[in-house]
């Protein structure tokens, strides 16, 4: 959510904003939101103005009734009566404006950086650079459930009987392999001086609403029935919620979090579930960032964030690739946004293992965080990005890492996590 500030005195500047994304259907949304502030702050104006029009006559009542002169006092009172009545319905009208500004306020986008590429779709997104060398081995990369199936490392048919498409039962070593590397992933960003948490894995509507907009909620996140919570979709929604309604002190900055959870998504969209895959799915675990931080400060962090998931990815062999998102697929709430992806022998291909995002000030305005510096308060900005989001990432371990003869080579710096395996297989 932007600054209405920002709408008051630079209309122009929201309105190119929306035609950079595409989203042209909100532009009346802007001269929308101008009258309706219009409005609403004649409507406060006013209450105040009434206000102090009651006090000055009701301080005469007391007099008036000091001096015997009752009528006029009656007369008075009437006045004080008739004030109210008009400042009643003003403050009603007042709380009607304000929540009107407020829901054009919550869908128009928050305005995107300048370096941002503009583009309709993900079909526009722009690669940055390349880490690591892709390689095609001259033997065949199986489709990653084969992989796993000849490792007997997974169960999809009782999976399906048991919750339907979308869930699996990993086991043996390709279950060990998976929580090995959330392991890894956990002491690697406590290395880069990340605090460790473990969350909440329900949060309220109030922090959903604060996180996210309501169109990716209703595609992502699961309601539970007859309460106010929701599962998670990513760690990073209850992280960011933790500071709601918070002050912070300016020597508290940056927080660097990381966080493990389970993580519940819908899917609901073009893709779809995969019926026979780990790609695409309702549930699985993932090591994410989270970073609070002054706003000067978070390009910087930024750049450090998607760094750490290619060195991460990086250690493991696995060679990988940076992709700008373009202004049409950026989420409402982003200010820019890239993935890393990964190299799919198989496919021949790169494909998306992560994404790094920074938000601005968005979430922590609809959140009201805020941070206590020396002339008031302000709005801090707030990051997120993927570590490693396995099962997802398990499809570029096996294939970048499966030898010729069908077993599956263990990296060095996974090998502790494994018992000093050095081969699956």
């Amino acid at each position: 959510m932007i600054d209405i500030r920002l709408v008051r005195t630079n209309p122009d500047l929201v309105k190119e904003n929306i035609k950079k994304k595409f989203q042209d259907e909100k532009l009346v949304l802007v001269d929308e939101v101008l009258e309706l502030d219009r409005q609403f702050r004649a409507a406060r104006s006013r209450c105040d103005e009434l206000r102090n029009q009651r006090n000055q006559i009701s301080r005469q009542i007391g007099a008036l009734m000091g001096q015997g002169k009752r009528d006029e006092a009656e007369e008075v009172k009437k006045q004080v009566a008739a004030i109210a009545e008009e400042l009643e319905n003003l403050e009603a009208s007042e709380g009607t404006l304000e929540e009107e500004i407020r829901k054009r306020m919550m869908v128009i986008p928050q305005i995107i950086d300048d370096s941002v590429p503009i583009g309709k779709d993900d079909s526009e997104n722009v690669e940055i650079e390349r880490f690591g060398d892709p390689v095609v081995p001259d033997y065949e990369i199986p489709y990653h459930v084969d992989i796993m199936e000849r490792l007997d490392g997974i169960d999809l048919d009782s999976a399906r009987r048991t919750s339907g498409n979308g869930f699996y039962y990993l086991k043996g070593d390709i279950a060990r392999l998976h929580s090995s590397i959330l392991s890894y992933a956990r002491d690697f960003m406590i290395g880069r001086g990340f605090t460790y948490y473990i969350p909440p894995y329900m949060i309220r509507g109030n922090v959903v609403n604060g996180v996210m907009s309501f169109a990716e909620m209703e595609n992502m996140m699961y309601k539970i029935e007859g309460e106010d919570l929701y599962l998670i979709g990513t760690s990073e929604h209850s992280m960011i919620g933790k500071f709601i309604d918070q002050i912070l002190e300016k020597s508290e900055l940056p927080q660097t979090l990381t966080s493990f959870s389970p993580c519940f998504r819908k899917e609901v969209g073009a893709h779809g579930i995969e019926e026979r895959g780990v790609y695409r799915i309702h549930q699985f675990e993932k090591q994410e960032m989270v970073v609070v931080c002054e706003p000067e400060d978070s390009m910087m962090w930024y750049n450090k964030l998607w760094q750490n998931t290619v060195d991460f990815f990086r250690t493991l062999d696995i060679p990988v690739r940076t992709l700008e998102c373009c202004s049409g697929d950026l989420a409402d709430l982003k200010v820019k946004s890239c993935d890393v992806e990964a190299w799919s022998p198989r496919q021949q291909k790169y494909f998306e293992v992560g994404s790094c995002s920074n938000l601005g000030d968005a979430q922590a305005r609809r959140l009201q965080i805020r941070v206590r510096g020396e002339n008031g308060t302000y709005f801090p900005h707030t990051l997120n990005n993927t570590c490693v989001a396995p099962p997802r990432m398990l499809i570029a371990f096996l294939e970048n890492n499966l030898q010729e003869d069908g077993r599956i080579r263990i990296p060095e710096a996974l090998r502790p996590y494994m018992g000093g395996q050095e081969y699956i297989g």
